[in-house]
């Protein structure tokens, strides 16, 4: 019904900045919320930061000041800019959205397959 391709993980030093892109196809007929959650080794998964479609955004406290996240409606992409990253940052981040798919009237809590990022001198 609806995918989400992700790209822009990998390897940074401490420090150092990465940007992570979103993208959302298929049966889509509104997209009311995007955002990134992230799940690292030995931890529950978490919210990182999501936008809803109006552009309020809510990031989880350890990354306000250093994430930032935005949304462009019109192409169903989302993007998250992180900077100053830290081991604690070492984590799959997957990639979500809340879609009304076409054909529907309710919401429907799609995700992507993640991408890793390692934070490691």
């Amino acid at each position: 019904q609806v995918q989400l391709a992700e790209s822009g993980g990998g390897l940074v030093q401490p420090g150092g900045s990465l940007r992570l892109s979103c993208a959302a196809s298929g049966s889509i007929f509104s997209i009311y919320a995007m955002g990134w959650y992230r799940h690292a080794p030995g931890k529950q998964r978490e919210l990182v930061a999501v936008v809803s479609r109006g552009g309020i955004t809510n990031y989880e406290d350890s990354v306000k000041g250093r994430f930032t996240i935005s949304r462009d409606s019109s192409k169903n992409t989302v993007n998250l800019q992180m900077n100053s990253l830290a081991p604690e940052d070492t984590a799959v981040y997957s990639c979500y959205a809340g879609v009304i798919v076409e054909g529907t009237d309710y919401g429907t809590d799609f995700w992507g397959k993640g991408t890793l990022v390692t934070v490691s001198s």
